[in-house]
């Protein structure tokens, strides 16, 4: 969730295909939630639930962050066949830049799965500092190199997050790293503003 006005960010390969999508904080029934735009090269996408279900919002980190700093990436991985709340793990930005030397991407060594596309990466303040993506395919490095690589995971920038805010005409806040919280502490800040987007997929005109 990034602006009071019920706007939520995801990856766009999350909604992609699905007919009707619902949005929930743990503990809390599921919204309907409708997509305001989207963003293929970028993998993002903006969707919008009902702003009085809501309480806070999550504040977008407006210092950049570097190479070495902490960061704690929190999803809900294998929803259902592991636990239903989400899921917090930590790690450093281990690359400014993702695969072939994307700019738009950091490299993190915090571990996710699949479930985790479009969780909040945060920092050791509790501020934004990504939006997570994807991982690196093990087997397909691993086919190509003869190495099976190991913690190699990726995240959107902030910059590409806020260029696409601002395109879509989105409200949001940033805010300073003002000092450091435990990762429980950041954790607790986090389930506020952390949905699980669930979505049914759409109708096929054909089917074989």
């Amino acid at each position: 969730m990034v602006s009071p006005n019920g706007h939520i960010v995801t990856n766009n390969h999350v909604i992609s295909g699905c007919g009707e999508i619902r949005g929930n904080l743990t503990g809390d029934a599921p919204a309907t939630l409708r997509v305001v735009s989207a963003d293929e090269s970028n993998d993002l996408a903006l969707l919008q639930g009902p702003a009085a279900s809501f309480k806070d919002y999550a504040r977008i980190r407006d210092r950049s962050i570097r190479s070495g700093d902490s960061v704690v990436a929190i999803g809900f991985p294998y929803h259902g066949l592991l636990s239903s709340d989400f899921t917090v793990t930590t790690g450093i930005v281990s690359s400014l830049s993702g695969i072939l030397n994307d700019t738009r991407f950091l490299q993190i060594s915090a571990a996710v799965q699949p479930g985790n596309s479009g969780g909040p990466l945060l920092d050791t303040s509790g501020e934004i500092v990504g939006v997570v993506s994807s991982k690196l395919n093990a087997m397909k490095f691993a086919r190509a190199t003869g190495n099976i690589p190991e913690n190699i995971n990726f995240a959107i920038k902030t910059g590409a997050l806020r260029d696409f805010l601002d395109n879509s005409v989105v409200p949001y806040q940033t805010a300073e790293a003002k000092g450091d919280l435990k990762t429980p502490e950041i954790a607790g800040n986090a389930r506020a503003y952390t949905l699980l987007i669930t979505c049914s997929a759409a109708e096929q005109a054909e089917k074989k």
